[in-house]
């Protein structure tokens, strides 16, 4: 019996660019990169070195604070190249993929005749244990801890997110495999949660071994975050696991072929993409590898995810390893003079009806990165809980963070939200506060003073 949340909170933006529901390509890639920034608070070690050979599922790096956390090639080929950043910052490993893919043979394995730590071991000697997301913080997984619950979250409606029923739909029996994995992983049980617009026509709601939950509401009610707030808040002291079904996915293919198996289908969408629809390819691929999505790169932002909380790769960049959904949009860099004086521009979204664009509900709008406006003092309003469908302080929360005061961020919530979740109040802000920095720079105090 499914419990049914319904949110009035939120914001859904009228983007335009969604993918259609074909798969436009196969990508075969030529190089695919690994990168330690996909994964909070990794301290990487390098496992291989330029030259060496790989397969799908060769270990290329290692968590320095804990070692049997690996990190596996998606594909099989040769180590091209290693890139480091400043100080010698470990950025990507590349890997020039072969032809013909082969991959490490970790053997079939029937789920129900494991044990607990035997699943464990089978994730971390895989290098799909990083699939897993630890809240507080959304750090990779403690494989030393027992999570109060499990939570994964069915669908999503940030802006153009790829549609799970058809990305994953033929997935179900892999899925069902990774569910019952991790079920043994916790006691608490695994929380799906599903949106009960579409309940009765996704087939995830035949999943067993769950306990069901449906969402209703706008954007940001896909949220792990925001579904878990709701169903059982995190307190100070409480640990709870996130997996996307993405994740299930491979989690599954582990157990039922043996392979350490990322592909995935990826939805190439945003106002700048030509034709929009689906390819098949792995984490790691290269923007250059959809470029029949695109003309010229120039004044063009490429985005790994979604236009609220994706990461901007570029032109030369790699998908990131959580990823199914690149965003392409135009560069909002043109000055517009005395825009200040225009209440009137038809061709613009506005969430506060400063515009006209509520008296057409159902259009969408070619959206730039233009910021219309630069910062300006951070002043106490209602803006944000208008969009945020949890029951927070958002405002002493950001300041609390600002003033690095740690009694403060516990008792507005740090425990309980990653910069997804107040995404929407970055949009929405009418000061231009870079929120989602602000969220990223308290929870990294908070794991260098707490953990």
């Amino acid at each position: 019996m499914s419990n049914n949340i319904y949110l009035k909170k939120g914001l859904d933006i009228p983007i335009s660019g969604t993918a259609a529901q074909i798969t436009k390509k196969v990508i075969v890639p030529d190089v695919v990169a690994v990168k330690p920034t996909d994964f909070r608070g990794l301290v990487p070690k390098l496992l291989v070195r330029e030259g060496d050979k790989v397969l799908a599922g060769t270990p290329v790096l290692a968590d320095k604070m804990s070692q049997n956390i690996l990190f596996a090639s998606p594909v099989s080929g040769t180590v091209a190249e290693v890139v480091r950043g400043e100080k010698r910052k470990l950025l990507e490993v590349r890997i020039k993929a072969d032809a013909q893919q082969e991959h490490v043979d970790f053997g079939v394995r029937k789920v129900s005749d494991m044990t607990a730590e035997q699943i464990r071991e089978a994730l971390l000697e895989s290098g799909l244990w990083p699939a897993l997301v630890q809240r507080p913080y959304g750090i990779i997984a403690d494989p030393q801890v027992k999570p109060k619950a499990i939570f994964v979250s069915a669908f999503s409606k940030a802006p153009l997110a790829a549609s799970p029923e058809f990305a994953l739909g033929d997935e179900i029996s892999d899925i069902q495999t990774a569910i019952n994995a991790l079920g043994k992983l916790t006691d608490g049980g695994i929380h799906f949660s599903l949106n009960a617009e579409n309940y009765s026509g996704t087939p995830f709601h035949k999943l067993e071994n769950v306990i069901m939950h449906t969402f209703c509401g706008p954007h940001p009610a896909g949220n792990t975050g925001v579904q878990i707030h709701h169903i059982s808040p995190i307190r100070k002291g409480e640990t709870v696991w996130t997996v996307s079904l993405l994740m299930l996915a491979a989690i599954g293919r582990l157990f039922n072929t043996g392979k350490y198996n990322l592909k995935r289908k990826i939805a190439v969408t945003g106002p700048e993409a030509i034709d929009p629809a689906y390819v098949e390819g792995y984490p790691g691929i290269s923007m250059k590898d959809i470029s029949e999505f695109y003309g010229s790169s120039e004044n063009l932002r490429f985005i790994s995810g979604n236009a609220l909380t994706g990461t901007a790769v570029g032109a030369e960049g790699f998908l990131g390893f959580f990823d199914n959904q690149v965003t392409i949009l135009r560069e909002g860099n043109e000055y517009e003079l005395l825009g200040w004086a225009k209440p009137v521009r038809l061709s613009q979204f506005s969430s506060s009806r400063t515009y006209f664009s509520w008296l057409t509900p159902k259009r969408k709008y070619n959206m730039d990165t233009n910021l219309h406006g630069g910062p300006r003092a951070f002043v106490l309003n209602d803006v944000y809980s208008k969009v945020l469908p949890m029951d927070l302080y958002p405002v002493h929360l950001l300041k609390a963070c600002l003033a690095q005061d740690i009694d403060k961020m516990e008792k507005y919530g740090i425990y309980e939200v990653l910069e997804e979740d107040l995404a929407l109040c970055e949009y929405v802000c009418p000061s231009k506060i870079d929120i989602q920095q602000i969220i990223t720079d308290g929870i990294s105090l908070m794991l260098k003073e707490m953990c």
